[in-house]
Formats: structure tokens, C-alpha cells, sequence
């Protein structure tokens, strides 16, 4: 971890998430250059950390070193169903720590949510609902507005929870939905409904689908008011996951 620390902080890409070996991200090519590194963590560059010697390889592509940084997100969700549900955790001083449900409410989860570009939050989960996990405790209040871009630019409170245990962790869900479209109609504002959940465009099932639904829709597209609801194909057949309509 204190050479994948160098390699971030060269490369500008935040704090370090893993150390990975054994060519995780698969074999390179060309020489290797270093092997047995001894970083500090402090260094500003990689070639400042001490090594077996330059281009005097001891090992063989098969254990190239991979990295993950955070990039600039300070904040991740941990064991759930998918990347934008679980045990939330905030990266502080390049270690990852939970966060206590006393210290945590819904504009905290509006900055996480919108950080891990996983759309708006729908619960805010305590009690250790995705499990307790390994990491240390963080028990000052985190004090977002709500509008921040990453959860780093919240402010904290002075004060520690200090009735804060692994039984008071929190965890939280987002709705996982980023964007949203209208697909094969005759403008922007007509069309197959499609929404992006988790990167991935999918078709919105017309079984539970009204018009209300269809004004909060229009509205978000600035697209006036809802004339019509159509379904059974009218604008023709989607690809991708059915996702469910909700009136």
C-alpha cells in the first residue's frame, strides 16, 4: 500500500484503494523495470523509492503489480447487491473507515450517492444493515448541505459519537439511476422510455406506467407535461434489462 500511495499521488488519481499482484489486470510486455520495491508512501514519484536496481527484474510478468486508486471519490458502498448499495465507507488519512448512523442523515446521503454517480439515495439504512466489516469507526458528524459534489467537501463536527459501536454502522441505497431518455420517436420529447441504471440503458415496463409517472418524466426532460401514455411496442422494441415502472 505505501507504493500504491506514490502511484496515486503521482498520477493525481486520489488515495489508494488496493495493492494488487500477480498481474490482476493481466501480463505486460517489455522489460520490467523495478521489483522489491520499499516506498514510504511519502515519496512524490516511484523512481524515489528504494528497489532491487533499475531494469534488475527478480521476477517474471506473471507477478506484475496493479493498483486501485479512489481517484477523487473519498467515499464507497461496501457488500451489497450491487455498486451503489451497502455498508457505507469514507476514506480518511488512506484508510478506509465506517461510518455511524448517528452521525449520518439524508443530505450526507444525497453527496454520496451523487459522488459514486449512483443517483439520488432512497434509504438510509443503521444498525449495521449490510453487515459490520473490518474497518475502523468514524464517529464525528458529517455536516453536507446536500448540493456537494463529493462527500470531502462536507464539513465535520468537532465532537465524537463516542456511543458509536460496529452494531451502529451505517449503510445506504441509491436508486442506481443516472439518466434517463426517449428513444425512437419523433423529437426529444417523444419516445420509448429508457433509463440508465448502473451504466447500462434498459426498457421501462408498461405494466405499471400512468400518466403520473409519465409527467414526472416530462418535467425531469423539460419537456412540458404528459399528452399521452403509450405502450405494447408503440415505439418499438428496446434492448437491454426491463426495468420496473413505478407509478
Amino acid at each position: 500500500m505505501p507504493a500504491a500511495a506514490v502511484v496515486c499521488r503521482e498520477l493525481d488519481c486520489g488515495e489508494p484503494v488496493d495493492a494488487l499482484g500477480l498481474a490482476h489486470f493481466g501480463q505486460g510486455s517489455g522489460p520490467i523495470w523495478m521489483s522489491i520495491l520499499t516506498c514510504l508512501g511519502t515519496e512524490s514519484t516511484l523512481k524515489n523509492c528504494g528497489s532491487a536496481g533499475w531494469n534488475k527484474p527478480v521476477c517474471t510478468h506473471n507477478r506484475d503489480a496493479g493498483v486501485i486508486c479512489s481517484g477523487h471519490k473519498r467515499s464507497r458502498l461496501a457488500d451489497g447487491s450491487n455498486l451503489c448499495s451497502g455498508r457505507l465507507e469514507i476514506l480518511h488519512d488512506q484508510t478506509w473507515m465506517s461510518v455511524c448512523d448517528t452521525v449520518f442523515d439524508q443530505q450526507d446521503a444525497e453527496v454520496v450517492c451523487r459522488e459514486l454517480d449512483c443517483g439520488a439515495p432512497v434509504q438510509v439504512l443503521g444498525a449495521a444493515a449490510f453487515g459490520k466489516g473490518d474497518t475502523q469507526m468514524w464517529t464525528q458528524e458529517i455536516q453536507c448541505r446536500g448540493n456537494e459534489s463529493h462527500i470531502s467537501f462536507c464539513s465535520v463536527s468537532s465532537s465524537n459519537k463516542h456511543n458509536c459501536s460496529s452494531d451502529n454502522i451505517v449503510g445506504l441505497i441509491c436508486s442506481g439511476y443516472t439518466d434517463l431518455r426517449l428513444m425512437n420517436g419523433s423529437d426529444t420529447c417523444s419516445g420509448r422510455v429508457e433509463l440508465q441504471f448502473l451504466k447500462e440503458w434498459g426498457t421501462v415496463c408498461d405494466a405499471c406506467w400512468d400518466m403520473r409517472a409519465a409527467n414526472v418524466l416530462c418535467r425531469q426532460l423539460n419537456c412540458g407535461i404528459a399528452v399521452s401514455v403509450v405502450g405494447s411496442d408503440w415505439f418499438g422494441e428496446g434492448s437491454g434489462e426491463f426495468l420496473s415502472g413505478s407509478s
